[in-house]
């Protein structure tokens, strides 16, 4: 088994690899018990070879794969990429540069809204992915040959994915769209999320200012909590747990105890001290520094059948460019667009504003026309 437990293998590797055009790279983790994800297994192919890299080896420095994740000379292809990124941003404080996302990709290349893996694994390898060891605990050592087999063929089938996906994007020259999307993955900024941003989550439906006031501060708390502990957050308190607490804040610790749903455990001692000191901070917040209440945009009236109109013509213009419609634009674009020519949405903006936005606009003033003619839906220009 091609299992890296020793940092000079590593480092042989990676010194391998550091010329390549690009290593395919995958991650086996588990997140059920923790709030951080617990990486278990890393796994990169170069164009001939591939191996499985154990992080919970003993001893093993990870040193040179975040420098081998940093060589912007070698191209890092990931399936999904979004929670690989997060992790090593989490553990290597690093995150892959420059990378290119399959899924993403095979979205761009018209392969429909959020591929899966083995979609594309059949399409471009004609192989069967084994789903034998989907459900594994990676986590527990040692690992077995099924285990890293498995593991190691997401590595190997993505070389040929990331092949085939090129030319395609090459031919029809969209490899720049791509470049767009790659440019959000790879921005830090993407996977952090500020405790006291936390409570947006959870889209408390309200116009009481100092009931959001609460809902924000438990739910920074329990953000803080859960990272500081390292468990689900919900673990630390569920939900509508935190929108009872919000709804009916104590002022004692005796009245907090008697919260149902509380953790007893949570509820005594500096924990519980912790949190009604943050509810005691919200309810002596000003009202100038209360958080405003989400106000959903008024549409204006009889904009419904445009926005009905634009979503025909999304859907043809995507079917026509060959690109999924998830990537152009969605239900809110479309209502901003509909309402206002300067709507601030990314459907308004480069390579979407000529696949669709600019139909888009043209359509709402009038000089486009949308009509079927021998059972299909075409454009014409008025």
């Amino acid at each position: 088994m091609k299992v890296i437990e020793k940092t000079a293998d590593l480092a042989a590797v990676c010194e391998s690899l550091r010329d390549a055009a690009f290593v395919t790279v995958d991650t086996e983790f588990m997140r059920s018990n923790t709030y951080w994800p617990k990486l278990c297994l890393i796994q990169i192919a170069g164009p001939d070879d591939a191996w499985a890299i154990d992080p919970l080896a003993e001893g093993l420095s990870m040193e040179p794969f975040v420098e081998l994740m940093a060589n912007d000379k070698v191209l890092k292809v990931l399936h999904a990429a979004r929670q690989d990124m997060e992790i090593f941003l989490h553990d290597f404080n690093a995150l892959p540069t420059p990378v290119f996302d399959t899924q993403v990709a095979a979205m761009v290349a018209g392969f429909g809204d959020s591929v899966g893996y083995e979609t594309l694994v059949n399409h471009f390898t004609k192989a069967r992915v084994d789903k034998s060891s989907r459900f594994t605990d990676w986590s527990r050592r040692p690992l077995t040959s099924k285990q890293v087999q498995y593991a190691l063929g997401d590595v190997t089938h993505l070389r040929d994915i990331y092949t085939g996906l090129a030319k395609i994007l090459a031919k029809n020259g969209r490899e720049s769209w791509l470049t767009e999307e790659m440019d959000v993955l790879i921005d830090p900024a993407t996977y952090r999320v500020e405790p006291e941003d936390a409570w947006l989550r959870l889209k408390p439906k309200s116009s009481n200012r100092r009931f959001m006031a609460y809902v924000q501060a438990v739910a920074a708390w329990r953000e803080v909590r859960a990272q500081k502990i390292d468990v689900p957050r919900n673990r630390v308190i569920r939900d509508d747990v935190v929108l009872e607490i919000a709804a009916h804040p104590p002022s004692t610790m005796d009245e907090l105890r008697a919260v149902r749903g509380l953790a007893d455990n949570l509820a005594r001692g500096q924990a519980g001290e912790s949190l009604m000191k943050a509810l005691e901070d919200a309810r002596n917040l000003p009202e100038d520094a209360l958080p405003a209440a989400e106000q959903r945009r008024q549409l204006p009236r009889g904009i419904g059948p445009i926005v009905d109109l634009m979503r025909v013509l999304l859907k043809l213009r995507c079917e026509e460019e060959n690109v999924a419609q998830k990537l152009v634009a969605n239900m809110s674009d479309l209502e901003e667009l509909a309402a206002d020519d300067k709507a601030d949405v990314p459907a308004a903006q480069g390579w979407r504003y000529d696949v669709f936005g600019k139909d888009a606009l043209a359509l709402k003033h009038g000089k486009l026309a949308l009509s079927i003619k021998r059972g299909n839906v075409v454009l014409t220009e008025l």
